[in-house]
């Protein structure tokens, strides 16, 4: 290692996917250092070293740079193994994975409608990004705020799908999701037993930074999922070095004996090649929601389509965007089945159908860039005027090539 012993954590306060990777650099314990970006440092830092504009991004001691968080995460847990996010069982394992992507990705389209199609909540995140990240705009305070939150709702609102037709959809998906996790987290700390998995820190993402904070998903949240609320907080306080399986046992024969009906589900972790029961629901959805949106992303892909259509539970959604990044999410999930152990494959396969996730391998690969090769490392490129000018006014495509 070089002079520099620690790593270097690039973020900003309200970013989805900068609240993951600190959760999980806390959890894990690996010593870091955090840099909150500002307009300049995007432009003058971050996207001549990364290629992007867009956050979290890690810098190591040797001066490598990497990006986008599950990617990270695996690069992470090979250099650090104490505590690890992923179960040593194949089953468990591959089921964290799945739920970590559809946390990820799903939830995305909701964070960002509470965030933007509120005006609580747009006024609040305008102002906060104006103040936290531009600093000094180049015109007035009070026209800039309104050009970042046009930007933003074309951008994530209107280029994501969200119509007067979908609007309910989309946040149906919110509550709904909140049930499932409140039905696993009244009886368990994190949502595989008495400890932190991948799954916990894909749900992460969208439950602190925008969820729990924003102000109009945060009342919900209070008021309909206070397990998940208090997990949030759980989540964001656990490191590994003080989890404690014992305590946690104690904690689950203490709900066990007050829910003697629910014995078996508290139980659960003890065992490998199970998953709680409280996991069904969300596979259920996984299988009526994620999976048919991914599977006709794949196939407009291989058309060479940048946009598509899909209904989704008998709501059309027009005008998506493909992104290949999911794209490249899907075949690693499809990787990581070819890659286990026969016995573990059966078991998997059996889950998936039962759950209706078997569409996990339709709608072919799609076109898949060789960017993604060397993830999560990435390369710099060089940043001329006329680049940094159009990314002040269109940031990012976020819907292009690698997007975390």
């Amino acid at each position: 290692m070089s002079a520099r012993a620690k790593f270097r954590l690039y973020y900003m306060d309200i970013s989805y996917f900068s609240g993951k990777m600190q959760a999980y650099l806390r959890y894990k314990q690996i010593p870091h250092e955090l840099v909150h970006i500002d307009w300049r440092m995007m432009t003058n830092v971050i996207l001549p070293n990364t290629g992007m504009m867009q956050v979290p991004v890690v810098e190591t001691p040797d001066g490598e740079w990497l990006r986008d968080t599950t990617p990270m995460i695996d690069w992470f847990e090979a250099r650090y193994p104490a505590g690890p996010v992923l179960p040593a069982d194949e089953y468990q394992a591959f089921f964290c994975r799945l739920l970590e992507d559809y946390a990820d990705e799903w939830m995305w389209r909701p964070a960002l409608h509470y965030r933007w199609s509120f005006k609580k909540d747009r006024e609040l995140y305008g102002r906060r990004f104006l103040e936290d990240f531009i600093f000094h705009p180049p015109g007035t305070r009070w026209l800039t705020k309104r050009f970042l939150i046009y930007r933003q709702m074309k951008t994530y609102i209107k280029g994501d799908g969200i119509r007067r037709n979908t609007r309910a959809h989309v946040e149906g998906e919110y509550r709904q999701t909140l049930q499932r996790l409140e039905a696993i987290l009244r009886d368990s700390k994190f949502l595989l037993g008495d400890r932190p998995s991948l799954a916990d820190f894909g749900f992460f993402a969208s439950m602190f930074r925008h969820f729990s904070i924003d102000p109009t998903p945060a009342r919900i949240m209070r008021e309909e999922a206070p397990a998940v609320y208090a997990w949030v907080a759980r989540m964001w306080e656990a490191r590994h070095s003080t989890v404690d399986p014992a305590g946690d046992r104690k904690l689950q024969t203490k709900i066990s004996k007050k829910l003697p009906g629910n014995r078996q589900n508290v139980k659960w972790s003890a065992k490998s090649g199970r998953l709680p029961e409280g996991w069904q629901p969300i596979l259920r959805a996984i299988g009526a929601t994620y999976l048919p949106y991914l599977s006709a992303m794949a196939h407009a892909s291989a058309a060479g389509r940048r946009k598509f259509n899909v209904t989704i539970e008998d709501v059309e959604y027009r005008n998506l965007p493909v992104i290949p990044y999911r794209l490249w999410c899907r075949k690693r999930l499809q990787d990581h089945f070819e890659g286990l152990s026969e016995g573990a494959r059966r078991k998997v396969t059996a889950t998936l159908r039962e759950s209706g996730c078997d569409q996990l391998w339709e709608g072919g690969q799609g076109l898949l860039s060789a960017q993604y090769d060397s993830l999560p490392r990435c390369e710099g490129r060089p940043v001329g005027f006329f680049s940094r000018v159009y990314r002040y006014f269109e940031g990012t495509a976020w819907h292009r090539g690698i997007r975390r």
